[in-house]
């Protein structure tokens, strides 16, 4: 790490730290003004920070981190319950946004592959930080909290499902180097559940007491984060997300001996340094540049694109048997895009599923849109 990096980190973390405590003292969640200082010292505004390999990766881990915390609080035995819950929100959730997302291009006079990436692009969600709201907020264990991150995993390998069909359509190879067949794919992706399925059951509780005996400081925590990194490096081989990998891993070592004792070892970790940095990465993405030219684009995808998550996992929870306001907040906690959009919008621009002319404006909306997320899901969350 060069001195710049090291230069750069200790600005995020004042910043982040800075930024936290007065969104508390505002009485707001601290991710808020984590995210708000991304844009501020961003190329939006000061130009101060930009986004590069050293954020990338401290970004990536920030992820990885935060959501295999979230596997680690979330209560099992509430996700089973709420499985069929999880399912209609994700799928319903899903429907909205594809087909929002996909009416906005074709007004705008995009073209038919383009206006179908736009709605994979929307309909994709990434409860990193809605995760971080409901744990401020106290809720990240009740049957709505437990239904919007069963939602959001669901969510995710259906995205990463329908954007491989639709690179496959294009003709186009992300990397043609490693690009397997789709049928290939897939099966890699239900093999990669069942052995985590497995291994949750029998191979994680032994390895967490392999690890408690090692004669080094922390054993136990170093063996759950070979757990999280693991599980998330390998969540990405088979073409997912490492936010799911990493989220499943956390879910088994919570259901050892050990629970109570990684997570408050493990906490300050990815809050001392890697957590801040991804927040702040989101808000590095959005540029003034760009905007002016779309600008419209960008408001009509911004909009369209938080109202179709919002109404339409909304509804998913409905017909869950969810009440009114429980249905609106859990459509509230799936509004975030995060980074599971930046990353598909990424992918799709590099198979040139998306032109350059309109990435900034699409870019720009899964920005705002992510940072609009904290505040409505804090409103719906007060209301219930």
């Amino acid at each position: 790490m060069d001195l710049e990096a090291i230069g750069t980190l200790c600005l995020i973390l004042f910043a982040t730290a800075l930024a936290g405590h007065f969104s508390a003292r505002l009485n707001f969640p601290p991710v808020i003004g984590q995210l708000l200082i991304g844009v501020v010292i961003g190329p939006a505004v000061l130009n101060w920070v930009h986004p590069g390999n050293f954020v990338e990766i401290f970004s990536e881990i920030g992820v990885v981190i935060l959501m295999f915390i979230g596997g680690l609080e979330s209560d099992l035995a509430l996700l089973k319950k709420y499985l069929t819950p999880s399912l209609l929100v994700a799928v319903c959730g899903m429907v909205l946004p594809l087909g929002g997302a996909y009416l906005v291009g074709q007004f705008f006079g995009l073209n038919h592959l383009e206006n179908m990436f736009l709605g994979v692009i929307f309909a994709a969600t990434s409860v990193s930080i809605s995760v971080e709201v409901l744990k401020n907020m106290r809720q990240l264990d009740t049957p709505e909290g437990t239904t919007i991150l069963g939602a959001a995993v669901v969510d995710d390998v259906l995205s990463i499902i329908v954007l491989s069909v639709l690179v496959s359509l294009a003709g186009s190879k992300i990397n043609t180097d490693d690009q397997l067949p789709l049928w290939l794919s897939l099966l890699l992706q239900v093999g990669f559940f069942m052995v985590l399925f497995a291994a949750g059951r029998w191979l994680v509780p032994n390895l967490m007491r392999l690890g408690d005996k090692w004669l080094v400081p922390v054993s136990e925590t170093v063996m759950a984060l070979i757990l999280c990194l693991g599980a998330a490096y390998l969540a990405e081989k088979v073409g997912l997300s490492s936010a799911i990998g990493a989220f499943f891993a956390g879910l088994a070592v919570g259901q050892t001996n050990y629970r109570q004792k990684i997570d408050r070892k493990i906490e300050p970790i990815g809050y001392a340094a890697f957590i801040p940095v991804f927040f702040v990465s989101v808000g590095l993405n959005m540029t003034f540049t760009g905007l002016i030219e779309n600008f419209w684009l960008f408001l009509a995808l911004t909009v369209v694109g938080t109202l179709t998550k919002w109404l339409g996992a909304g509804l998913g929870a409905g017909l869950a048997k969810f009440n009114f306001i429980s249905s609106s907040m859990i459509g509230a906690g799936m509004i975030s895009r995060g980074e599971m959009a930046l990353i598909i919008a990424q992918l799709g621009f590099n198979a040139h599923l998306l032109s350059t002319d309109n990435y900034s404006a699409v870019i720009g909306a899964i920005v705002v849109t992510t940072l609009c997320a904290p505040f409505i899901l804090r409103a719906e969350i007060k209301r219930l």
